[in-house]
């Protein structure tokens, strides 16, 4: 549980107390606010839309008394206590900023940040919550990724994803050693009728092109380089499962289980509104090397 509330001394009080100040005849009220303006100042790892729902679904007290509105208004200096599910995660994540100016912000996302809110309620944290969605990764692929501070300029970015024009660079650990140490992977993809929310090769699925250079190996490992030219869903997912290389710690598409999804976006070189070229970087996390020593 989380409580907060302020209360505030009165100092003026003890200048009426040595007749410096007279009092009106009638006191004046306390002020008052939206309670859903205030949790935005006092909780500060959830959004409005978030605190909204928060409060629509109980989880909110002011004084003891369950929040019913999230515009009821309330006066300053009481008590607000706000109660989450413990199975609400991702409430404090925030993702280093790599790059930020006026149009645009440049992220590292953690693994385990959701891109986008799934349904009208969602309380944990997303990348949504930070700008205007341009493109995704996965929730349990890391690295970076750009967003728009508005919706002409995320209009601006999507249609360089769509034109692809955007060069994206990932680095994945892999199950095996694949027989050749760079490849073109062109395999088209479409969505498992039998599990709608994964994809499988298909030949008569939409285009969907890799190319993976091994860097290093153990053979029981290998971590290795993937330039998707096409942004199919889990396309390199997908792709390295169907060389039957699978990604370290895919829990869709794989068998070894591990401490997280062994694939990060680690490079994202994209044209900015400022007509300016830029490569932006996130370092390959500690573990991935790790793994093949």
């Amino acid at each position: 549980m989380i409580r907060t509330g302020k209360k505030f001394s009165k100092p003026e009080m003890s200048r009426v107390i040595n007749g410096d100040v007279v009092l009106s005849d009638t006191p004046e009220a306390p002020e008052k606010k939206r309670l859903d303006h205030m949790m935005v100042e006092i909780f500060k790892s959830y959004n409005r839309s978030t605190l909204q729902k928060f409060i629509e679904s109980g989880f909110v007290r002011v004084d003891g008394i369950v929040a019913k509105k999230p515009n009821q208004k309330f006066v300053e200096g009481a008590y607000i206590e706000l109660d989450v599910p413990e199975d609400m995660k991702n409430a404090d994540v925030e993702p280093d900023v790599i790059y930020e100016d006026d149009d645009v912000i440049v992220m590292n996302k953690p693994a385990g940040l959701l891109s986008e809110p799934r349904g009208q309620y969602c309380p944990e944290k997303t990348l949504a919550d930070f700008g205007y969605i341009a493109h995704r990764l996965d929730r349990d692929t890391s690295g970076v990724v750009i967003l728009a501070k508005t919706e002409d300029i995320q209009h601006f970015l999507k249609k360089q994803f769509q034109d692809r024009t955007v060069h994206k660079t990932y680095v994945a650990v892999v199950c095996g050693r694949p027989k050749l140490d760079e490849a073109r992977i062109d395999l088209p993809l479409i969505r498992d009728l039998k599990r709608p929310t994964t994809f499988r090769v298909d030949a008569n699925g939409k285009e969907a092109e890799t190319f993976y250079k091994v860097l290093k190996t153990n053979d029981v490992y290998s971590m290795v380089e993937l330039k998707p030219t096409t942004g199919r869903t889990h396309q390199l997912r997908v792709h390295m499962k169907y060389l039957g290389h699978p990604i370290l710690g895919d829990s869709v598409y794989g068998t070894e289980k591990a401490d997280r999804l062994y694939l990060h976006a680690r490079e994202l070189e994209i044209t900015l509104p400022s007509g300016e070229r830029k490569t932006f970087k996130a370092r390959v996390p500690r573990e991935f090397s790790n793994v093949l020593r």
